[in-house]
């Protein structure tokens, strides 16, 4: 089993003291206080361009009112799909192998990035979904709740379940990068599940902000215990 500790790898340890060329090396403070990380929290840009859609949906769905049951279906329908559609983004948009089609290379922005954070889990601003990308999402999610649904209301309704879904996303990701101790045994689980994906093996323990229901479900949860160790968990996809 893994130990508790947030650092114990010797890879860790290097990745942590040596940045990347042309980058300036950026650590997050050991002993973490949740008040200390709520700030640091704070002072990056995908939970404010999320909270700011939460405030804008929330304020326009008390404004149109016409409140009805099937609001209240919205939010219990998407929380039961969330670890499913959560190990899904993982697996297929992530953890994206680069395609090659003549000249042209098929990888998105995510799937870089990502790459770049099993590098160096530690880098704070790779913890975080990219604003360019979560921009195009907000955008698309915005898109939905007003087209797609057959009331103004339900739609908002939509909107405001995703992103409340988005800032625990966030909030949880950043949280267990950190060197914040878990102090619950769910966010024990939770904590413990992510960090064998990035310091054990890649190929498995997908879903980020449940204990791994969906991982569970869909066999990506083996006992750490007998899982081989990855030499390619801190570089996806090399040989």
């Amino acid at each position: 089993m893994m130990n508790d500790r947030p650092t114990t790898t010797s890879h860790d340890t290097a990745a942590h003291s040596t940045p990347r060329p042309g980058r300036a090396p950026r650590a997050i403070r050991r002993s973490l206080s949740l008040r200390a990380a709520a700030y640091e929290f704070s002072r990056h840009p995908s939970p404010w361009m999320i909270a700011t859609v939460f405030v804008g949906a929330l304020a326009a769905r008390f404004a149109v009112g016409d409140w009805q049951l099937t609001d209240a279906l919205v939010p219990v329908v998407i929380l039961a799909a969330f670890p499913l559609v959560e190990w899904i983004i993982h697996v297929t948009v992530l953890h994206w192998r680069p395609r090659h089609l003549g000249p042209l290379t098929i990888d998105s922005e995510l799937a870089r990035k990502h790459r770049e954070h099993h590098v160096d889990p530690r880098d704070i601003p790779l913890i975080f979904i990219p604003p360019k990308s979560l921009l195009l999402t907000i955008v698309a999610l915005v898109a939905i709740a007003l087209l797609a649904f057959p009331r103004t209301g339900l739609g908002l309704t939509f909107l405001l379940t995703i992103t409340t879904l988005g800032l625990l996303y966030e909030w949880t990701h950043y949280l267990i990068h950190t060197d914040y101790k878990p102090k619950h045994a769910l966010y024990r689980a939770i904590w413990r599940n992510h960090r064998h994906h990035h310091y054990k093996n890649e190929h498995y323990w997908f879903t980020v902000t449940t204990s791994g229901t969906a991982d569970r479900l869909l066999g990506t949860a083996p006992d750490p215990a007998t899982t081989p160790t990855s030499p390619t968990a801190r570089n996806l996809h090399a040989d």
